[in-house]
């Protein structure tokens, strides 16, 4: 791990950036600041099918507007671990994956969708795992000769970790404690596909290591992935330079039922986006806080409050007053329930003020 505190916020290009992606990149940002480290902009685009075109332009244009820039990254100019964009550090990965073939950690799976799917269908649990992977076509089933026949002949394939069948996966997270997951759980990810492209979990494992990423600040829904990136940077060689790992509490709808999510902007009454978004397929309108009359000083002050607490009676807080009262320890495990009737507070106080 670096000595010095490197942080990312790493979004997809798959939409407009949530109000809750924000707190992520805040969250990150202040950290950052706190203690004199980088805060960096990667964009995880290796998923090209899901792009939307003006979604990146979006999120650089946002965090300029809350006031929370990168000082290494996307749209930021070029620091020593440029390009930031995944898609264009495609040819970087494949050298890993080669890597954990060659020291027998994972395979070239050659199953198509309908070899997947009547595996599914014969058990309706089924994941490619330590106990399926011997039914399936894969190089651990196949002899060498038939693997690189399929290989020159340029047939569709995979690239799979390779997990032990049974074996806890042990790691430490700064906001939950210990974290214990059994392999049996957990399935062989696909790593790397046909076409050179990486999925998430290689390209993001690789990229923290090779951009010396000290701790990885995310949203809770990419907790359950921990583990399976534990086990690669294990793999890979690379467990003591392993990033501290710190998994925010969820941002909740107002009645705390389910995540605030996308889609709902505008149908619960309150923008979910700090920018209006226009959407490039069906031309809809969603609106932004920007829009609406939102000062950006307020939007930051109230998503700090959203999952953190500085242990004090203070609400209003510049953001050089964050950075100097925030902290890992005084985020909450529980999610944060979205409070519209608070943000509107925090933005009259600001007019006010």
């Amino acid at each position: 791990m670096s000595t010095k505190v490197r942080v990312r916020f790493a979004p997809s290009p798959t939409g407009p950036l949530h109000i809750g992606g924000v707190r992520t990149a805040l969250y990150n940002y202040l950290f950052a600041k706190k203690n004199g480290g980088d805060f960096i902009l990667r964009i995880e685009d290796t998923d090209q099918n899901r792009l939307v075109p003006g979604a990146e332009q979006y999120v650089i244009d946002t965090l300029k507007w809350v006031g929370i820039e990168p000082n290494e990254g996307t749209g930021y100019g070029d620091g020593p671990h440029a390009p930031y964009r995944q898609s264009d550090r495609k040819d970087t990965y494949r050298q890993y994956a080669e890597q954990l073939l060659q020291a027998g950690f994972a395979y070239y799976a050659f199953d198509t969708e309908a070899d997947l799917e009547q595996m599914k269908a014969t058990n309706a649990n089924f994941k490619y795992d330590a106990n399926t992977r011997e039914l399936g076509k894969n190089s651990l089933t196949l002899s060498k000769e038939e693997v690189e026949k399929r290989l020159s002949e340029k047939e569709h394939y995979v690239i799979r970790i390779k997990l032990p069948a049974d074996e806890d996966v042990k790691f430490y997270d700064e906001i939950r404690g210990w974290v214990i997951v059994n392999t049996s759980q957990m399935d062989d990810k696909v790593l790397l596909k046909s076409d050179g492209m990486p999925t998430y979990h290689l390209a993001n494992v690789c990229d923290d290591y090779v951009m010396q990423i000290s701790h990885v600040i995310r949203g809770e829904e990419w907790l359950p992935s921990a583990p399976l990136h534990v086990m690669l940077y294990r793999y890979l060689g690379w467990e003591k330079s392993m990033p501290k790992f710190a998994h925010l509490p969820l941002l909740l709808k107002p009645d705390g039922n389910g995540k605030l999510s996308k889609r709902d902007g505008d149908r619960l009454g309150f923008p979910v986006f700090p920018l209006e978004w226009t959407d490039p397929k069906t031309n809809e309108i969603s609106s932004g806080y920007k829009q609406k009359g939102y000062l950006p000083e307020a939007v930051l002050n109230m998503l700090a409050f959203l999952g953190w607490n500085p242990g004090t009676e203070q609400e209003i807080f510049s953001k050089e007053e964050l950075i100097e009262a925030f902290s890992l320890e005084n985020i909450h495990k529980a999610g944060a329930k979205f409070d519209f009737e608070k943000a509107k507070w925090f933005n009259a106080e600001y007019i006010k003020n």
